[in-house]
């Protein structure tokens, strides 16, 4: 969605951004072609997504600055840079969270169901040597703990079942070390529930999602497994309180989502909901009968720190679902910042 990503930021020359998800860096150009003047931030987990934002960085001299690093580095990234003005705050700030094409497509990473490959899921790689990987995270798991992640992060309602499916291959076959093994556990224990499953021309396994399209059985328990090793809710959260500091008054952030998880914490965020800079569940006027007290503090607290400006999410054009099948469960929102 670079075109709307362009569209809502109306980038103006001498302007600065952060990329905050760089990925293979499509919409950073695209936000550079639009505004030759624009200076951009660009970070990224990913060492692969590092080394071509620096590869970027000499195609756009001075006009990109590469950082390596999640959201809650940023802060200590951003003091590193020699030269940067970081008393000015920043015009436009961009997330596009979830995984990038370039982790799915390749095998090793983990990451996708179709294709065969060690169970890693890490998309920091190797650059931490203390996070888990996928793999090890099943291998000393509790059933109890993994039916939870699973309920929670995959919104999977089988979550018990596939938890002790795993749990009971883990001691008596051997250690779920590759994505392909994984996804056989799942299928086999989802195909012993009636209507649980069904299958393609391909053999695969699949259920409807929510849109009623085919999606593997295993999919939301990837899903599941992904956000837990990369701790990617804490870090989604911890990003929209970064936007709110570094933002100037009047700048926009723009977020594109893939799923209702990442999708709320924005929303929330963007609505006010957000008690000690977490993202809550309860709209603010009910989390507590202390702050009903006084009415004048009660305004105080509602004030918004942003203004929508889409009142609804935007999803992809039909070309660009047919150009990219992956982006079809894209929600954007966009907001400015209020003083």
């Amino acid at each position: 969605m670079a075109a709307e990503t362009v569209k809502y930021f109306e980038p103006q020359s001498d302007q600065l951004f952060i990329d905050m998800t760089f990925g293979a860096g499509g919409h950073t150009r695209a936000l550079l072609e639009a505004s030759p003047g624009t200076t951009i931030v660009a970070l990224d987990r990913d060492p692969l997504a590092h080394r071509l934002a620096c590869d970027m960085a000499e195609e756009f001299p001075g006009r990109i600055v590469p950082l390596l690093g999640r959201f809650s580095e940023l802060p200590a990234l951003l003091r590193t840079v020699e030269g940067f003005d970081r008393r000015r705050h920043f015009d436009g700030i961009l997330f596009d969270f979830g995984c990038s094409s370039m982790q799915f497509d390749e095998a090793s990473r983990g990451f996708s169901i179709a294709h065969d490959g060690p169970l890693d899921m890490r998309m920091d790689k190797d650059r931490c040597p203390d996070q888990l990987s996928a793999a090890e995270v099943l291998a000393r798991i509790q059933e109890l703990d993994l039916a939870r992640i699973l309920k929670v992060y995959g919104e999977e309602k089988q979550a018990k079942k596939i938890a002790r499916a795993i749990v009971n291959a883990r001691f008596t076959v051997k250690r779920i070390e590759t994505t392909a093994e994984l996804a056989t556990i799942v299928a086999h224990c989802l195909s012993q529930s009636d209507g649980a499953a069904s299958t393609d021309q391909q053999g695969f396994d699949y259920r409807q999602d929510k849109l009623r399209r085919p999606a593997h059985v295993a999919t939301k328990t990837f899903q599941a497994l992904r956000i837990f090793v990369n701790n990617e809710l804490n870090e989604i959260n911890y990003g929209m309180v970064l936007a709110k500091h570094l933002l100037r008054t009047g700048g926009k952030v723009v977020t594109i989502a893939f799923h209702s998880l990442e999708d709320t914490i924005v929303k929330r965020h963007l609505t006010g909901h957000v008690v000690d800079d977490v993202a809550s569940k309860v709209p603010l006027q009910y989390i507590s009968h202390t702050l009903a007290h006084a009415t004048d503090t009660m305004q105080e607290m509602m004030k918004p720190d942003w203004m929508q400006i889409n009142k609804h999410v935007v999803v992809p054009t039909e070309g660009e679902v047919a150009e990219n099948p992956r982006s079809r469960s894209a929600k954007l929102r966009a907001a400015v910042r209020l003083n």
